[in-house]
């Protein structure tokens, strides 16, 4: 039977909570709580995962359901990158991603907060302004347009509860200045025609 994505981050979350991994969930999903919904087949964890703690994890996704690599797990701790568990059924996908020894990853740890992504579930994620960040710089890397889909999502919805000079500080120090004074150019524009489509609709139904 296949499992749904809120389903295997339930079962992903109890999987990291039990063994006592400090963790967040970025990427798609966090930029869909904060934002706007659209599909992805993957969920994004940042996992702060020592190497004797590699072997349970894996032994905690049944090679039934699941296909982890213990050995590529353990190249990724070593080498702090990412790996990832493919749920067998649904195709679904967990990225596992390891920090790096960053100030900008400390920053991130230490601003991750407590959500309930649905009814019956709370989890740590990425706070919305680290999940703006990154995915500025996966776009400037090379990355689709979905981030910068996924970034004005964010703005569009949760803009107001932001911290800018977070934001505008920290893209300074990562040279992500211009993609972030476009992407606000952009939303201001998206907003302003937003607002002349209400008055036309407004003007329009004051003349009928």
């Amino acid at each position: 039977m296949a499992t749904r994505q809120d389903e295997l981050l339930e079962r992903l979350v109890g999987i990291l909570e039990k063994i006592g991994l400090r963790y967040f969930v970025t990427g798609s999903v966090a930029a869909m709580y904060y934002g706007e919904p659209r599909l992805t087949n993957d969920i994004d964890v940042v996992v702060d995962l020592a190497e004797n703690k590699i072997h349970q994890l894996c032994e905690s996704f049944p090679s039934n359901e699941f296909y982890l690599s213990e050995e590529g797990l353990a190249r990724a701790v070593r080498q702090r990158r990412m790996c990832n568990a493919l749920h067998l059924s649904s195709g679904l996908k967990i990225d596992i991603i390891i920090p790096g020894d960053t100030h900008f990853d400390r920053s991130r740890f230490e601003r991750a907060r407590r959500v309930k992504p649905a009814k019956d579930l709370e989890a740590s994620f990425a706070s919305a302004e680290d999940v703006i960040l990154k995915k500025m710089d996966f776009f400037r890397e090379g990355g689709s347009d979905k981030h910068l889909r996924d970034i004005t999502g964010i703005l569009m919805v949760s803009g107001d509860q932001l911290d800018h000079d977070y934001i505008e500080g920290w893209a300074d120090q990562m040279g992500l200045e211009t993609i972030w004074r476009t992407i606000k150019y952009l939303v201001r524009q998206k907003q302003v025609q937003g607002a002349e489509a209400v008055i036309s609709s407004e003007k329009n139904d004051s003349q009928t």
